[in-house]
């Protein structure tokens, strides 16, 4: 269940934080290479871009390569460990090379790494809501 969630991009919004609206999914989604476009920020600035699928290993990871303007790029892996009734879920994001990147790091590390944690209960509540009553 963990991984269907995270295979979705059209339940990002649901419980990644900084994730406004999925416009658009290729239809050859989850082919690594395929892209789901998006919107991203909060007000007042929001960013049309998109992400592409580098590798999929379902129901154990993912790796996208993100975008969210020219400047802002990562590669984001989410890793899953267990089962259907338990999993821990990693998310490690890596600035791309770059000046912008290795600049900002520093500052952004700690901001990414709340962010990320707040998403992943936010992820765990969406998860248990999906499942319904057990």
């Amino acid at each position: 269940m963990v991984f269907a969630v995270l295979a979705d991009p059209r339940t990002y919004p649901d419980w990644l934080i900084g994730a406004n609206r999925i416009r658009a999914l290729d239809d050859d989604w989850p082919r690594p290479g395929s892209r789901f476009h998006h919107t991203v920020g909060m007000w007042p600035v929001h960013i049309n871009d998109h992400s592409e699928l580098e590798a999929f290993d379902p129901p154990r990871s993912m790796r996208l390569s993100v975008r969210a303007t020219a400047l802002v790029r990562a590669t984001v892996t989410i890793s899953v460990r267990g089962d259907e009734s338990s999993s821990i879920v990693c998310i490690a994001e890596e600035p791309r090379a770059g000046l912008v990147g290795e600049v900002v790091r520093p500052a952004l590390d700690p901001v990414t790494h709340l962010r990320n944690h707040a998403s992943l209960r936010r992820l765990a509540r969406v998860v248990r809501e999906r499942a319904g009553p057990t």
